[in-house]
């Protein structure tokens, strides 16, 4: 029998997060900046990550504030009107990657509309610094602030070679710099990367949940044009999980997060243009719904191999038959 879509959350779910925290559905509104990164502009490296899409990348575009709350009213306009509240998501390469000033002006922007309850910043974590955290940590007087740094992978090995410019010992400072500081950490991961093993895939999210993270998004590995990675696929360097294969990892990486850490993401996809491989995520519901299922017949769920119940996932429906 199918789950239904509530019976089969076993997992501390983001959106479930939102709704017990403003009483309401809240969405994302992406928004693009016009920042880079410095792994393209050679402050680290040239090219970018190997899995990155280059296309329409224009490293000299500045955004202004007014555009980015022009960007910010029109997403707002365009969602469903059952979202009365929204968060302002900079999404877009590395979005503390500049003067602190610029970065005031454009973060001060989006506080201006009402709708906005929260602010969420994607960055890496070779770019910040004590006074980027200041700042953003100024904003949570007005609201929810989450940072999300993307990491990919614990293993310095594996970010050398898709060209992150970064370290995990970078990581671990940027975290020890935002920690306790009322800004929310969310982590990036990237499950299939070339050269890791389940072992390893498991082993950085075993290291992640000993860090004071508060979400996380898992992504798969997909190929997409005009990347490294394209050239790597394209003469057989590179496996990607299968579909089942993803679900049933997704499923192990679940069961070693403490039920605290919200779940932003346990998927990735990409325009069908840009995609060329594998077909399968472009499924999204399909692929969350094989995690879901995977999870009941295995009978896990988000802890369990750090000893907690499915009564300790506080962003869970608690009607669940096991719950009763």
């Amino acid at each position: 029998m199918a789950a239904t879509q509530d019976a089969a959350i076993r997992y501390s779910s983001f959106n479930r997060y939102l709704r017990q925290r403003f009483g309401c559905r809240v969405h994302k509104v992406t928004l693009h900046a016009g920042f880079t990164c410095p792994n393209r502009d050679g402050k680290v490296a040239r090219g970018g990550c190997t899995f990155c899409n280059n296309a329409g990348f224009s490293p000299n575009l500045r955004v202004g504030a007014a555009e980015v709350r022009d960007q910010l009213t029109r997403g707002i306009a365009a969602q469903s009107p059952k979202a009365r509240k929204f968060i302002a998501y900079f999404q877009a390469y590395t979005n503390t990657y500049g003067a602190v000033d610029y970065l005031q002006s454009l973060y001060d922007e989006v506080w201006k509309l009402p709708e906005v309850v929260g602010m969420s910043i994607g960055t890496r974590p070779d770019c910040v610094d004590e006074r980027i955290i200041d700042l953003i940590a100024g904003y949570t007087r007005q609201g929810e602030v989450w940072i999300e740094y993307g990491l990919q992978s614990s293993f310095d090995r594996t970010l050398e070679s898709v060209n992150r410019g970064h370290t995990y010992q970078q990581f671990l400072d940027a975290i020890e710099l935002t920690r306790d500081r009322g800004v929310k950490i969310c982590v990036h991961t990237i499950l299939g990367l070339p050269g890791e093993d389940r072992a390893m895939m498991l082993e950085t999210h075993r290291r992640l949940a000993a860090l004071p993270i508060d979400g996380i998004k898992i992504h798969l590995l997909h190929i997409m044009r005009h990347t490294v990675m394209a050239m790597q696929y394209a003469m057989g360097q590179i496996r990607l999980l299968s579909r089942q294969e993803y679900a049933d990892l997704v499923v192990d990486v679940l069961e070693l997060l403490p039920p605290n850490v919200v779940i932003q993401r346990m998927h990735a996809d990409a325009p069908r243009e840009v995609l060329i491989a594998p077909d399968w995520c472009l499924d999204k519901s399909g692929v969350l719904d094989d995690i879901r299922q995977a999870q009941l017949r295995r009978d896990s769920w988000q802890g369990k191999a750090l000893g907690f119940t499915l009564a300790d996932l506080p962003y869970a429906p608690h009607d669940h038959p096991a719950h009763i």
